[in-house]
């Protein structure tokens, strides 16, 4: 049956996970840096925020590590101006960009040309997430939306947090605004962090999973994509970031060791 006149027909779509899903490694570093170079920051917050990175390419995330995450930005950003964040973009972007899966973007501009609409879903900030959805020419992003009052982020959140059940929330916010029917929708994630976006479509894609989503993909019979392979010199760049917070080694905190690398790859 056609829609009736004056209403849009439902639409297919495909959201894509940030974080090890369309990226090598964790956007959050490049934010790090970026703010340690804003003098946000000290020396040793960028320290541990290395090697939580590192933690995060070898583990993946957990539900305590994102709350800590969320309170920690928030009380950073707090009185901060939105011009300030807006400026720093710039240097976040130069280190999300070359970590960028070819293979994903492939994926994503395929089914925009197929005539699905394609967004990205983070739990990084909105801000961040129409700024990359920009550069790519993706439709859209859907990230963590933080309050502003006379030009200035609060600290306080203006939405739900992009993370478990919040990514679900923001989904349904989106497809009501958008026409979008997500039973005929693609989600692509690598954490089990993200299972309830993955059955909240028709269509999930698990990329590069840790062992519980493999082993629950399985049993769905979901399609499966391997890109990130953690070999030898992740563990070893681990160790070294371990060497660093405990012992101060500045090297780390000055990116002369590279962070975050792709290590082995096949393709799709």
């Amino acid at each position: 049956m056609a829609p009736a006149a004056g209403v849009t027909a439902p639409r297919a779509a495909a959201f894509f996970d940030l974080d090890k899903t369309m990226m090598a490694g964790s956007s959050g570093i490049f934010f790090a840096r970026a703010a340690y170079e804003s003098g946000m920051i000290s020396r040793r917050r960028l320290a541990h925020d290395v090697y939580e990175n590192l933690r995060f390419r070898l583990r993946g995330s957990t539900d305590d590590r994102a709350d800590e995450v969320r309170k920690r930005v928030g009380e950073m950003i707090a009185g901060v101006p939105v011009h300030v964040l807006a400026r720093m973009s710039p240097r976040v972007l130069a280190g999300v960009l070359p970590r960028l899966y070819p293979q994903m973007l492939e994926r994503a501009w395929a089914h925009q040309d197929a005539g699905l609409l394609v967004y990205i879903v983070t739990a990084a900030s909105q801000e961040m997430a129409d700024l990359l959805a920009h550069v790519l020419s993706f439709d859209g992003g859907v990230g963590s939306r933080s309050e502003i009052v006379d030009g200035r982020y609060t600290g306080r959140a203006a939405g739900p947090f992009n993370y478990r059940d919040g990514k679900v929330l923001s989904l349904r916010e989106l497809a009501a605004s958008e026409a979008i029917d997500l039973g005929t929708s693609y989600a692509y994630s690598d954490s089990e962090s993200d299972l309830p976006m993955l059955r909240a479509v028709g269509h999930p894609v698990v990329v590069n999973p840790d062992a519980h989503l493999r082993r629950i993909a399985r049993e769905e019979g979901w399609e499966i994509v391997h890109l990130d392979r953690l070999g030898r010199r992740l563990k070893i760049i681990a160790g070294l970031a371990g060497a660093a917070v405990l012992g101060g080694l500045g090297g780390l905190v000055r990116g002369r060791i590279p962070i975050g690398d792709r290590g082995d790859r096949r393709s799709i």
